[in-house]
């Protein structure tokens, strides 16, 4: 097993998981991105708390949770090591030439990462941590006879803050810079390139990096502009 081990901790090893993780992330984004689009329903919050409800009860939903923070976990300790491992060794920022026509994304992936990774953690902090370790002192609403926590409240709560709208859309802007690079850097490394392909995964790249962050900014706009 040692040859896996050596692989798997050698350059070509990281950057292979930076890819599968970062295409996972990607592909959760679209899903996380479809369940808070209920936030926009005018409904007074029951489609988004009964997305919640659904989301945090199924167990193969909080299995597939659970391994998107690891993977979160193990694309950023991998892209951190990749940008230190080649600083070292080029003195420059994420294995990348400093040439013109390399990309401001692509020179500055390993500060993009780290900047939507307090992104996050805001993120986290303001819902995850708040539901989860205080669930019991969470509003209920119940909803045809099934009680559930009131997740619309609180989202509602930020989302008409001024400085969290602000702070909201700062993030989801690193997070468009990150992706424009991100996105086709995976299946490049993956090897997934050819001149009838590539231009096409480039452009799908710049195109999921501006409609993905755009969807969530619409929510905390909407909300914020909307309100009573």
């Amino acid at each position: 097993m040692n040859w896996l081990f050596n692989f798997f901790t050698s350059s070509i090893g990281r950057k292979i998981i930076m890819s599968l993780t970062g295409l996972f992330l990607i592909l959760f984004l679209v899903i996380h991105l479809i369940g808070n689009l209920q936030l926009l329903a005018s409904d007074g919050g029951k489609s988004f708390n009964i997305y919640t409800a659904f989301m945090g009860h199924n167990p193969l939903i909080q299995t597939i949770s659970i391994g998107n923070f690891f993977f979160i976990i193990l694309h950023t300790i991998q892209g951190l090591l990749l940008a230190y491992k080649n600083k070292q060794a080029k003195g420059s920022k994420y294995a990348v030439s400093p040439d013109d026509k390399t990309s401001w994304s692509s020179k500055n992936m390993a500060l993009l990462g780290t900047l939507v990774l307090a992104f996050l953690l805001m993120h986290l902090g303001h819902f995850w941590f708040q539901f989860k370790v205080f669930a019991g002192s969470q509003p209920l609403v119940t909803y045809d006879g099934i009680q559930m926590v009131d997740a619309y409240t609180k989202v509602y709560a930020v989302m008409v803050e001024p400085l969290w709208v602000v702070a909201y859309l700062v993030g989801l802007l690193v997070l468009a810079f990150h992706l424009s690079h991100g996105f086709a850097s995976a299946f490049q490394t993956l090897g997934i390139r050819h001149s009838k392909y590539t231009p096409f995964i480039k452009i799908l790249g710049k195109v999921y990096a501006i409609l993905i962050p755009l969807g969530f900014a619409i929510i905390p706009l909407y909300m914020y502009f909307t309100q009573k």
